[in-house]
């Protein structure tokens, strides 16, 4: 299993912005999909974005406009540009990465992102 390790994470007020980043360890980032989930307490973890190994990327309809993730392959790392930042966004948030032919479904630790009004 590759291992990932989210930061970036923190307190920001209501309209602003924040950068998370997942670092992967191992040769495999390359060939995985990779997404952010957040999960509020209470809440049921949500796909927020998705970008896959050939770069298309998906948003939840919240997220649309607001976050952008994608990818840097050299760096074994994805980021979720998060700007325009809202209470409601306020979650943990986790890193994913699926690579089915590898049968790898990996989870980082999750990091804590808390938006004040």
């Amino acid at each position: 299993q590759v291992q990932l390790v989210e930061s970036g994470g923190g307190l920001v007020q209501a309209g602003g912005s924040l950068r998370l980043s997942c670092a992967a360890s191992g040769s495999i980032f390359r060939f995985s999909d990779m997404s952010w989930f957040r999960q509020a307490p209470g809440k049921q973890r949500e796909l927020v974005a998705g970008i896959t190994r050939g770069g298309s990327t998906n948003y939840v309809d919240s997220a649309k406009g607001r976050f952008t993730i994608s990818r840097d392959n050299a760096k074994n790392t994805v980021y979720l540009q998060m700007n325009s930042l809202k209470p409601e966004d306020t979650a943990v948030y986790y890193c994913n990465a699926v690579a089915v032919a590898l049968s790898i479904n990996s989870w980082g630790q999750g990091t804590q992102v808390t938006v004040s009004s």
